[in-house]
């Protein structure tokens, strides 16, 4: 049985949605979990923060550290990793969760979004990956996981929204090149993404109610995270996941469990064929 108990991992952007569901699945197995994230007083339209979750996180069985983090400032980022360490005394796994959306065309898009996103989804990606590297690799079964899409440089990925696609591809570039770069040391770098829309606040705002109802709660996200963690980090690097077919894998049959409107017809994650 593999089992993340004892173990310190590190997630951006764990105030809700995906990053809490994940940091609350690794905290059932006794895991310390670094509560990452802007949100550290209660936001009138965003629910959680950095401490509701942490408090969360002890109640479900793990132990955990809340730090208030911008992952576009590299020296604070620094500060925070250096912080999990001495709290915790290693990292070892990083989720890079935090990002940033806007699905608008060129002309549509401020310069000033089109940093926002540029700054979080890849300078954010590269630098808690540079910043959690050095530990990673003393660690016996390192994983950094990137939550983004599979690479496909067909025009449609980009056509609608260019400068959000330009922003998530640069974190699954992360992934190619990191896995085959740390591969001798045993560091597993990997994507996941979902095969369906997934419930959180960013679809909510995006996109019409009726897309919502047809997603699935970030617990499959989750799930399928942990699995990954759990994996040897020697004999799986560099891949591209899909939420659905790693669960899959590891034996589950049951997915209306993670529906939002059991029994509905899904809507398919726009980022994949």
């Amino acid at each position: 049985m593999t089992s993340l108990k004892g173990k310190t991992v590190f997630i951006t952007g764990a105030t809700r949605g995906i990053g809490r569901e994940i940091a609350l699945r690794c905290a059932r197995d006794g895991a310390n979990i670094v509560v990452t994230g802007k949100t550290s007083e209660p936001h009138p339209k965003l629910s959680g923060t950095i401490h509701t979750v942490a408090r969360e996180i002890v109640a479900a069985g793990g132990a955990a550290l809340a730090v208030q983090l911008d992952i576009r400032d590299a020296d604070a980022v620094a500060a925070a990793v250096e912080q999990a360490v001495a709290e915790f005394g290693s990292i070892d796994c990083l989720v890079n969760n935090a990002s940033a959306i806007a699905l608008t065309g060129t002309l549509d898009t401020p310069v000033k979004r089109l940093d926002l996103m540029l700054g979080v989804n890849l300078r954010g990606t590269f630098v808690c990956s540079q910043a959690c590297i050095p530990h990673l690799r003393k660690a016996a079964n390192p994983h950094i996981l990137t939550i983004s899409p599979p690479l496909n440089m067909k025009p449609r990925w980009f056509k609608d929204h260019v400068a959000y696609t330009m922003a998530k591809y640069g974190m699954s570039m992360c992934t190619l090149g990191m896995a085959e770069e740390f591969r001798a040391s045993g560091i597993a770098v990997d994507s996941l993404w979902p095969r369906t829309t997934i419930a959180t606040a960013a679809i909510e705002v995006h996109f019409p109610e009726a897309i919502l109802r047809a997603s699935r709660k970030p617990a499959i996200m989750a799930d399928a995270a942990y699995a990954i963690l759990n994996r040897d980090s020697r004999k799986a690097t560099g891949n591209f996941y899909i939420d659905e077919d790693v669960l899959r894998a590891e034996g589950v049959t049951d997915f209306e469990q993670y529906a939002v409107t059991p029994g509905a017809k899904l809507y398919p994650d726009p980022f994949l064929d």
